[in-house]
């Protein structure tokens, strides 16, 4: 594998809004406000803690932006990439929604 594998991972701070003036601000801030006031769904979050991009200080803000949000199910030595954990994350995530059933 050479460098150009690594494109990507590369590219992809840039692509973090983090200045009001960013492309994509915009619409963003109006899905968070979305999330936090007109959401009536079930959501469930898995999320690494090792993630080197998000972290856990982003999942957890982004946790309480989302109107009912699961608690965090943390994967310790979970990355960006928890997916990678599907098996445990399936059956946690399978018994969160059969105990919180909506109507």
């Amino acid at each position: 594998m050479d460098e150009t594998y690594k494109a990507g991972v590369r590219r992809f701070p840039q692509m973090l809004m983090i200045e009001p003036q960013m492309e994509g601000t915009e619409i963003s801030l109006r899905a968070r406000e979305f999330l936090r006031t007109q959401w009536t769904g079930q959501c469930f979050m898995a999320v690494g803690a090792a993630d080197p991009v998000l972290g856990m200080p982003v999942m957890t803000r982004l946790q309480k932006d989302i109107r009912g949000a699961s608690p965090l199910m943390v994967i310790e030595e979970g990355g960006h990439f928890v997916q990678e954990w599907g098996t445990s994350i399936a059956h946690s995530a399978m018994n969160y929604f059969s105990k919180n059933r909506q109507p």
